[in-house]
């Protein structure tokens, strides 16, 4: 149960999909936007707050049946301490998925022991290589205030002078006003480029054809987009939070402060001059790379599921 179907080609979209074909030559398994009234066996349910409605459906239709919640960045980091829906959701739940090594801890302390880690995969890809002459940092993300994307706005603007360095952005303006921020901003920045939506296999290309993702998000369960970026020979800078360390690891050294654009700059700056840096950073991102192979996430997922079926 996803309330993210295709069209919206967003993290939960991504997820479901991919649960579902990972699961399929053990289960059959049913996608959907909300739960009606099917005799299923189990429900996976993705977002606390948004899934609220069928989790409370499916419990008072199927009170005996197993009830897995995955928790995105949104119910770790906000909902679950302010939503009446989202907190009901947590207790009706049988297991609750985190997708970083550090989500649990977000949790009241009496639902800990419910809590399941499982680190999305994807498909890897071959490093290119790629020019010394520039840096391309790339971010992907809608816009909307939880990805933050006025730091890389402010980074970029911090930069317009160095023809060197270039600010490609793909997502959506799901926020009109970070969307004309955005417009404007590629229209007076000569380095900065607002690329709009693109599909998952474009933007897949343009992350492994970047130098750095910049992944400034102010929360995350544990975004995809970072792991398609390792998986890619690509390395990350990222928000120092829970579910980006969660997901590179506490001495992965490509952090930067929350809304602190001054410093992504220096690094970005750093980046270029220092190629010893980028290869570095690099080095290190290919080391998580082995968590986010599709075999290690299927063992997860079919370890939760088994004592449950």
């Amino acid at each position: 149960m996803t309330p993210a179907l295709a069209d919206a080609n967003n993290g939960n979209w991504q997820t479901a999909h991919r649960w579902s074909h990972l699961l399929s030559g053990a289960y059959r398994v049913r996608l959907t936007a909300q739960w009606s009234d099917h005799d299923d066996a189990l429900m996976i349910a993705l977002h606390a707050r948004r899934s609220a409605h069928s989790i409370v459906a499916w419990r008072e239709r199927h009170p005996g049946r197993p009830l897995v919640l995955v928790l995105t960045g949104t119910d770790l980091y906000r909902d679950i301490a302010s939503d009446a829906d989202a907190h009901r959701s947590l207790e009706l739940a049988d297991r609750l998925v985190v997708l970083n090594a550090l989500g649990a801890r977000a949790l009241p302390a009496h639902l800990q022991d419910k809590a399941h880690v499982v680190l999305q995969s994807c498909s890897a890809r071959v490093a290119v290589g790629k020019s010394p002459n520039h840096l391309r940092a790339l971010m992907v993300g809608h816009l909307r205030s939880e990805k933050d994307p006025q730091t890389y706005f402010e980074a970029a603007r911090l930069l317009a002078h160095d023809a060197n360095i270039h600010f490609d952005h793909i997502g959506a303006a799901l926020d009109a006003d970070l969307g004309q921020q955005a417009q404007a901003l590629h229209a007076a920045c000569p380095n900065y480029r607002w690329l709009g939506p693109l599909s998952h296999d474009a933007t897949r290309r343009r992350i492994q054809r970047a130098h750095v993702l910049v992944h400034p998000s102010r929360m995350e369960g544990g975004a995809h987009v970072v792991i398609e970026a390792v998986r890619s020979g690509t390395p990350v800078l990222a928000s120092h939070i829970d579910g980006n360390v969660g997901l590179l690891g506490a001495r992965y050294s490509g952090y930067f402060a929350v809304g602190n654009a001054a410093e992504l700059a220096a690094k970005l700056v750093d980046l270029h001059l220092h190629q010893g840096l980028l290869a570095q950073l690099a080095q290190q991102a290919q080391a998580c790379s082995v968590q986010f192979d599709a075999e290690s996430e299927a063992r997860s997922l079919k370890s939760l599921l088994a004592p449950l079926i």
